[in-house]
């Protein structure tokens, strides 16, 4: 608990981050979404996320980002598998409007460790630049 709130002070700073890199991709046609937060609220944003929606990324998907990451030796991850689609749960009852399955299609957990160094920080920039040229 006594280094809860420098992890956290870094969590939100990766978010700012990845914010401000996405958002500069915007003059490049790029549409890709951060979680926000929403008014009120105060999120130690432990993960962060996009959604990389394909048709409006010039066919850029969560996949290719995870790819080209992983081949700079960078881990990143889709968002969870909802546990409707999942074989054991087949048969379970579901309630849903499709929200899960467009994130878990569109979406992936970016490094957000609370220890990423400025080395790291520019491999993973560099590697992102590389998708998104």
């Amino acid at each position: 608990m006594t280094v809860l709130k420098d992890h956290i002070t870094a969590r939100r700073a990766n978010y700012r981050r990845y914010k401000i890199y996405f958002e500069s991709l915007k003059n490049k046609g790029y549409s890709i979404q951060l979680l926000p937060e929403p008014e009120n609220y105060f999120s130690n944003r432990w993960l962060t996320t996009i959604i990389l929606d394909p048709a409006h990324n010039n066919g850029i998907t969560h996949e290719t980002v995870r790819l080209a990451l992983e081949a700079h030796n960078i881990e990143c991850r889709p968002l969870w598998k909802p546990m409707h689609l999942q074989p054991v749960f087949a048969d379970a009852p579901f309630y849903g409007n499709g929200t899960s399955e467009n994130l878990f299609e569109n979406g992936l957990c970016l490094p957000s460790g609370s220890n990423l160094t400025e080395p790291e920080w520019e491999r993973i920039l560099e590697a992102l630049d590389q998708v998104f040229v």
